[in-house]
């Protein structure tokens, strides 16, 4: 314990003054709902010696207020929109081009993707010729791809934050609340009375203001444009709309996919998903500050920074470990909680004691793959990965 105060002491004394620590321990809050809820609400099934993806939701339906919980990317976009909205700032004011700032940032995405795709290239043949069967090899990379939409998202916004701050200036802090109405125009086009005349793409139009609306609030909150009192008002407005959304208008309960439901909130959202982001948005820009003191205790703030520091390791290889834990008990059968149907009760508490397991192995995982995060030692290097990257991408258009 002594050892670990120690280390605390000195990565508090390390810590810039300047540092914002609020919106790091929000990031690494946001950052860990997404393993956590991946492992929680994701299972497998065993059959005839091949793993395949399996979801409790369908069979334990009193699970899906978890993801209420663990669908935290509201905080996440909303704190990415406002650092990003604060660097862009700074940026423009040492003069420093959109172009060359994008690129910044681009590339601290990019790199770990890019480094996770080409592993999982070799992995590929190497699974096959140790005899995993094809269909547990597709499962796997089907898991590995899922969260990756996320990543693509991301840089799109980011790549608007110029176009986002101009807009909020316009209009003066309620340009969320312009993406929430075209949100909730589309769906009542797709779910009115109508929605059956509505063409299939039409869902499609909610994917750029859907994913826009938590990130845009949190560009406005960078500049000064939200008050506390607005704060309030994003929170429990949301709070007011998400009772209503689920009570009156009978939306899903379940943040994310149900197998063989006709309706899903998140691919593209729903306006149920916005007011979930409202929400959490709301409540974690009234917190902030006392979040903020919180994590002026080295040992609160030790693990923020470890777990900022490792984001994108985190994200890009939290279902490889979840699935080489389960391919590895995969020869004992239906393992309680790991390969066994997610269709109970027992099942569910299982999982929850193969949580620290996933930890540990991503850990391990963590350690090698974080080299994939910086800067790459050479062009050869660079050229190996990314033509990796794109063997994958191949196998990966036909496995998904």
């Amino acid at each position: 314990m002594t050892a670990l105060r120690r280390t605390a002491a000195t990565v508090d004394a390390r810590t810039p003054a300047a540092r914002d620590r609020a919106l790091d321990g929000l990031r690494a809050l946001a950052l860990l709902s997404v393993p956590v809820g991946h492992w929680l609400l994701g299972g497998f099934t065993a059959t005839g010696g091949v793993l395949h993806n399996a979801s409790p939701l369908g069979a334990l339906p009193f699970m899906a207020p978890l993801s209420w919980v663990l669908q935290m990317l509201g905080v996440f976009f909303l704190v990415g929109g406002r650092a990003s909205a604060l660097s862009w700032k700074r940026a423009a004011e040492r003069g420093v081009g959109a172009g060359e700032w994008l690129r910044g940032r681009v590339l601290r995405l990019v790199r770990p993707v890019l480094g996770v795709a080409a592993v999982w290239a070799a992995l590929v043949p190497l699974l096959r010729g140790l005899g995993v069967p094809a269909g547990t090899v597709r499962t796997g990379a089907v898991l590995m791809v899922q969260p990756l939409w996320y990543i693509a998202m991301y840089l799109v916004l980011t790549a608007l934050t110029p176009l986002c701050v101009r807009f909020g200036a316009r209009l003066g802090g309620w340009a969320s609340a312009v993406l929430l109405a075209a949100v909730a125009a589309v769906d009542l086009l797709r779910y009115g009375p109508w929605g059956a005349a509505m063409p299939g793409w039409l869902s499609l139009l909610n994917l750029l203001p859907g994913w826009l609306f938590a990130y845009q609030l949190g560009v406005d909150w960078a500049h000064g444009r939200i008050s506390r009192t607005g704060a309030k008002l994003v929170a429990f407005g949301g709070a007011a709309l998400f009772a209503v959304l689920l009570l009156v208008f009978h939306y899903p309960a379940s943040m994310v996919g149900v197998p063989g439901a006709a309706r899903t909130n998140s691919h593209p959202p729903s306006l149920l998903v916005l007011a979930l982001a409202s929400v959490q948005g709301g409540a974690a820009m009234l917190l902030k500050d006392r979040l903020g003191r919180l994590l002026r205790r080295p040992l609160l703030w030790l693990p923020v920074v470890v777990v900022n520091l490792g984001a994108m390791t985190i994200f890009c290889w939290h279902q490889s470990a979840m699935f080489l834990t389960a391919l590895a008990a995969s020869h004992l059968g239906a393992v309680p909680g790991l390969t066994a149907a997610p269709d109970s009760g027992p099942w569910a508490l299982a999982r929850l004691a193969w949580l620290p397991v996933f930890g540990a192995v991503l850990a391990l995982i963590g350690r090698w793959a974080r080299r994939f995060d910086g800067p790459w030692p050479s062009r050869t290097w660079r050229a190996v990965a990314a033509a990796g990257a794109a063997l994958f991408a191949v196998y990966a258009l036909g496995a998904v």
